[in-house]
């Protein structure tokens, strides 16, 4: 008997060791983690503030487009942010506070006034504004493994009526227990008992917390008791309102895809496309009775029942006291107000690539997806519309459209910023991003590099230096010679070297390339912002290289800024959590190419668009909006592209197929006319011919390349690095004398 109890003595010993270092593990388990579990939220991206002033080039269906991203609802009169009122030539709106990185920004009533399609005036409570900033779109998030998003709120943010029905709902005793609640268990027991299932559980708040956060969802003894012993522990340790706080943002809600909507703040923007405290009282009771079965309660699969289980939660707000007979009644007659917009995780999946790849030069995977960081972007929303639009709008027309793939980059011309990017015809599809993936030969897009390093040497090349466009042989040591030849099968003489690439001849190209070498249009490409590895071979000179749009989005970008390297950024500011700036995305650009020789470049693409192989643009551009840029065909048509860039935008442009199949068309008749309508809408500023020191401009023989005069027949003012000009000068009086004798003979 002694033995028996010295054996049962050591075994309560052991248990007791045992329990109390299970407590000791779940107390630093919970005290030293639920402040920080707090704020395991995604990183959110925004995209810029569409900013409104006097002058602002916008037509109101635009302001109306920005507000309908932003869930702003039409009404017919403002009594709250989030609501806006159209006039014939006006369109006020009630604009929400923001919390911008350098300000915070309060709400406040707003009257825009419109004449076609330009901002007059804008006003607020009768004082007339110079610049309003719109908050910006949440364009998409950064999520953990686990795919759990959520929107951080904090206690006194939440509309009280629904703390009040929540707690009606869920734990009525929460400010009175330690975290369980003996009456609760007994409650849940005897109708469990009643029912002969489970029917009803006895969790109070604190614990449905404690299982969100630490335990899985499994129905034991042992799992039960954790729970209750770890809900004990976290009331001890915290107190009620950051416990409340963290339930509100953790509960779960809904499914959307791949993605679980956590917390009430992000359920009220899921399902009413609105902040929470915009929420009727109908609305805020339908999230909280979708606590009690998400799935069974979800108002987009079981409208009835939702609406069932919302007026319950209303009969109980008003038997206690929470809302009147008045607001119950009304409440109850509502119906549901689902938002009407389609829900789409990440709406713009390619740009939202493009930011997650900058992002991970400075963060860790984990901290982007739970520190929540608000990441400000320069995406463009109307500027993506466009783009989107351009590509419904032509691709379908093009010979062979159903199979044909697309992409697009658009950046500002004055600072490289990102402002749209479509990685495939879908753009909500997240799959193979082309604008960042789809490395490709890019043909005669490269041949700019190959001219500018011409340039570069004013000694030898300028734009009149004739360039020999005979047939062309390079011996190889292995496999075939190479012999480019021209798209039209034809040699074109001694073209200038402007002429040359403006009708994108390939021989006369690839027998320049050869004489400034090929090691030299490498680093002038390096120069320019080409990062990936190019073959240092001749075919180098007719883009045999492959790039993706990404690429020559760099490439063309430098070209655009006058020779200034302007990497290519989408970031401008991270804050995080608390609303720090954490960091900042100034400008960076260094010079890379000379000016002058710059200059001498956008010229002959100029040319390109007025003479050349883009000249098919003038059809859809206005007449006198000048424009800059190159055509891109690779070997059997099967990639078509177009680079360009007028005053405010360069945009790049690629169409083929995904099977590396032909395609039948050029970078004219495919790229271009995707580039052309898009450029004729979102473009606003044309490319201005700005002449800077060191050239100087002379009438020039377009035959001989020879100087010539105003008045001399075919003549035309070109630009010239100082002392670079022709020496010699063509006669052409005797010229013209020679072709009346000419004429005078044939008759």
């Amino acid at each position: 008997m002694k033995t028996l109890r010295q054996i049962l003595s050591k075994l309560l010993l052991v248990a007791l060791v045992l329990v109390l270092g299970l407590l000791i593990y779940l107390d630093a388990l919970v005290s030293t983690t639920f402040a920080d579990r707090k704020w395991e939220i995604p990183a959110r991206v925004y995209s810029r503030p569409l900013e409104l002033f006097p002058g602002l080039r916008l037509a109101k269906e635009e302001l109306h487009y920005e507000l309908s991203l932003l869930g702003y609802r039409k009404v017919t009169r403002l009594t709250q942010p989030g609501q806006w009122v159209e006039g014939r030539n006006r369109l006020d709106f009630y604009g929400r506070s923001f919390r911008f990185p350098d300000e915070m920004v309060p709400a406040a009533r707003l009257e825009v006034r419109f004449s076609g399609n330009r901002v007059t005036s804008i006003r607020s409570a009768g004082r007339a504004l110079e610049l309003v900033r719109l908050e910006p779109v949440h364009i998409g998030g950064i999520y953990p493994r686990h795919r759990e998003d959520r929107l951080l709120l904090q206690l006194d943010k939440v509309p009280k009526t629904m703390v009040a029905g929540l707690l009606a709902m869920e734990d009525r005793q929460f400010y009175s227990h330690w975290g369980i609640s003996v009456t609760g268990i007994l409650r849940a027991m005897q109708a469990n008992y009643q029912a002969g299932r489970v029917v009803q559980g006895g969790s109070t708040i604190t614990q449905q917390l404690v299982k969100n956060y630490y335990l899985s969802s499994e129905r034991s003894l042992w799992r039960k008791s954790r729970e209750a012993l770890m809900a004990l522990l976290l009331e001890f340790h915290f107190d009620k309102s950051e416990i409340l706080e963290g339930y509100i943002n953790e509960v779960f809600l809904s499914q959307d895809g791949p993605r679980a909507i956590h917390g009430f703040g992000l359920a009220s923007e899921y399902f009413f496309d609105r902040s929470l405290a915009e929420l009727g009282i109908h609305q805020q009771a339908l999230l909280v009775g979708m606590v009690k079965g998400p799935s069974l309660y979800n108002p987009l699969r079981n409208p009835e029942r939702a609406l069932a289980r919302r007026n319950t939660v209303l009969d109980v707000m008003y038997q206690q006291g929470i809302i009147n007979d008045v607001e119950q009644t009304v409440s109850k007659a509502m119906p549901l107000a689902l938002s009407q917009r389609t829900r789409v995780v990440n709406s713009y999946p390619a740009y939202l690539a493009l930011v997650r790849r900058q992002l991970r030069q400075d963060y860790h995977e984990q901290d982007l997806g739970s520190l929540g960081l608000s990441i400000f972007t320069g995406f463009d929303p109307l500027l993506q519309r466009q783009a989107e639009r351009s590509v419904e709008a032509v691709l379908p027309r093009l010979p062979g459209g159903e199979q044909l793939e697309t992409a697009m980059v658009v950046t500002s011309f004055d600072n490289g910023e990102v402002k749209a990017l479509l990685g495939g015809r879908k753009p909500r599809y997240a799959g193979f991003n082309r604008a960042l993936d789809a490395v490709r030969p890019v043909g005669s897009l490269i041949k700019p590099a190959v001219y500018l390093t011409a340039l570069q040497d004013p000694a030898k090349y300028t734009l009149a230096t004739p360039l020999s466009d005979a047939p062309v042989t390079v011996a190889s040591a292995v496999g075939d010679d190479w012999q480019p030849r021209n798209f039209d099968r034809q040699s074109h003489g001694d073209p200038l070297l402007h002429k040359a690439l403006a009708q994108s001849y390939n021989q006369a190209t690839a027998r320049l390339g050869m004489q400034v070498g090929i090691e030299e249009v490498l680093d002038t490409l390096r120069r320019l912002g080409v990062e990936r590895r190019q073959p240092a071979v001749p075919a180098l000179m007719l883009g045999a290289g492959g790039l993706a749009p990404v690429d020559i989005a760099a490439m063309y970008q430098t070209i655009a800024a006058g020779g200034f390297r302007l990497p290519l950024h989408t970031i401008r500011d991270v804050v995080d959590a608390r609303g720090t700036v954490v960091q900042r995305f100034p400008l960076h650009y260094e010079r890379e190419v000379s000016i002058q020789a710059i200059h001498l470049l956008h010229y002959a693409l100029r040319e390109v668009m007025e003479e050349g192989t883009g000249k098919s643009v003038r059809r859809s551009l206005p007449r006198d909006f000048a424009v800059a840029g190159k055509t891109g065909t690779t070997n059997d048509n099967r990639d078509s592209w177009f680079a360009g860039f007028s005053g405010d935008l360069m945009a790049v442009s690629w169409v083929g197929r995904d099977d590396n199949g032909g395609t039948g068309l050029t970078g004219a008749t495919g790229a271009l006319k995707i580039w052309a309508d898009f450029m004729s809408t979102a473009s606003r500023v044309p490319l201005a011919y700005r002449v800077p020191e060191g050239i100087e401009h002379y009438w020039i023989d377009p035959a001989s390349g020879q100087l010539s005069a105003e008045d001399c027949e075919g003549a035309r003012l070109m630009p010239f690095i100082s002392g670079s000009q022709p020496q010699k000068r063509v006669n052409c009086a005797q010229r013209k004398d020679r072709v009346m004798e000419w004429f005078r003979d044939l008759f």
